[in-house]
């Protein structure tokens, strides 16, 4: 059994909490409200152009040209086809790229991608694909999920949301990035083990906490607050 997979079994009780959570069921059965779906596209959107800030940095950081092709093969993925269904989706809703950009972080996108860039920041290699890895896999793992008990007939919406993290396509980058998370842990030492572990562990949780901040439509608890912008 390689590390991910026993980075994957110490954080099956995470895991198994996300895929039963009323939001993830909700699109499986189609039976999500709209509302909470907007909400959570619109989050999403502003969590993946962190997402791909942390991955160009782990692109600096590979060992090989190889490895770096890979990385920004899941760059060029997230941005111009998973990003562009975002897109795609919120038109169908009457929300505007432009909007999509305006939207500020809820408090868990924030404490969430701050967590990656912090990590992509100062961690290895080995730390940045740890810290994005339950997000790549966690995903393919949903929509493989959802797809084997039946796309929702009653809602063709979220039936594409599915059918997108249910391709080979988004399952072989999951697949690399837990080969390169193996490959990476069979040079580590005990400190640079326990860090990416560590890595992953509080992605995880922050990957049920983002279903359940879009279950509940999160927001800042003083409105007063300042706005924080996901764009300079």
């Amino acid at each position: 059994m390689g590390f991910s997979d026993e980075l994957r079994s110490r954080g099956a009780h995470v895991w198994d909490s996300e895929k039963e959570h009323p939001f993830v069921t909700g699109i499986g059965d189609g039976s999500l409200s709209l509302d909470r779906f907007r909400y959570y596209m619109r989050q999403d959107y502003v969590f993946l152009i962190d997402f791909c800030r942390a991955i160009s940095l782990a692109v600096a950081k590979a060992p090989s040209l190889e490895d770096m092709s890979w990385f920004a093969r899941l760059i060029d993925e997230t941005l111009n086809t998973e990003m562009a269904l975002h897109v795609g989706f919120c038109a169908d809703f009457g929300i505007t790229e432009r909007e999509l950009l305006d939207t500020s972080p809820s408090p868990t996108t924030w404490a969430y991608t701050r967590h990656m860039m912090n990590t992509a920041h100062a961690g290895s290699v080995g730390e940045v694909a740890a810290v994005i890895l339950p997000c790549s896999w966690g995903y393919a793992e949903i929509g493989q999920k959802l797809y084997a008990q039946g796309l929702p007939r009653s809602q063709p919406l979220y039936a594409r949301w599915i059918e997108m993290y249910n391709s080979p396509e988004f399952e072989e980058l999951a697949i690399w990035l837990r080969g390169f998370i193996d490959r990476c842990a069979q040079t580590a030492g005990s400190a640079d083990l326990a860090s990416m572990e560590r890595a992953f562990m509080i992605s995880s949780q922050y990957e049920y906490m983002f279903w359940d901040a879009a279950w509940r439509m999160e927001d800042w608890p003083v409105s007063a607050a300042p706005a924080v912008s996901n764009c300079a």
